[in-house]
């Protein structure tokens, strides 16, 4: 079970992150779609560098070596044309990807470990983003399992458990931690959850 942070930034969120990773979060996403580079490197310089090798970045790629990150999380539109350096540069990091339909997922290259699929249900942090997944449907056409199949949009405590049970590999919230009140209370929850699978 991962978390991706808001998209824009939230009151004592660098608090939140650390409480998270105490409670045993394995990795945030850091997904910063309007951050500048230097907006970026401060962000990533509040976190205490213990918890870097649990980072994933989203954007500015290239401040992940600077970091000391060895993961990157390629979007559909950047997944064809990313590029870092040499191919062994980009051998060094571990990769992650998002898809919204099966038949991508089933397509990508198995240089992923795993990716997203979305939105599984009803979005909690973006009310308009409506789900018209057909969860069964996804699982069973599934081809691709080289790549961890993880599922995105809508997840709580209430469909965590459904959720695993339909096939997925595993689950990132989004939503239930940051538009909340209860980011903590509600990340221990679906955790209680997710340690069953």
């Amino acid at each position: 079970m991962i978390v991706i942070t808001n998209p824009i930034s939230t009151q004592n969120e660098t608090n939140t992150i650390h409480a998270l990773f105490e409670c045993g979060l394995e990795l945030l996403h850091v997904r910063k779609p309007y951050f500048s580079e230097e907006e970026m490197k401060v962000f990533l310089s509040k976190v205490t560098k213990d918890y870097n090798s649990r980072l994933v970045l989203h954007q500015h790629h290239q401040l992940a070596l600077d970091f000391g990150i060895n993961r990157i999380h390629l979007t559909e539109s950047t997944r064809a044309t990313w590029k870092l350096g040499t191919e062994k540069k980009r051998d060094q990091f571990i990769k992650s990807t998002s898809t919204h339909v099966i038949s991508d997922f089933n397509q990508l290259d198995d240089c992923f470990e795993y990716a997203f699929l979305s939105p599984i249900y009803q979005s909690i942090s973006k009310p308009d983003y409506q789900s018209n997944f057909d969860i069964e449907k996804a699982i069973k056409d599934r081809t691709n399992f080289n790549t961890k199949l993880f599922a995105l949009g809508g997840i709580s405590h209430k469909n965590i458990e459904n959720t695993y049970q339909s096939g997925f590999d595993d689950v990132a919230l989004l939503g239930i931690i940051w538009n909340t009140n209860q980011p903590i209370q509600n990340f221990k929850l679906c955790q209680k959850i997710a340690h069953l699978y």
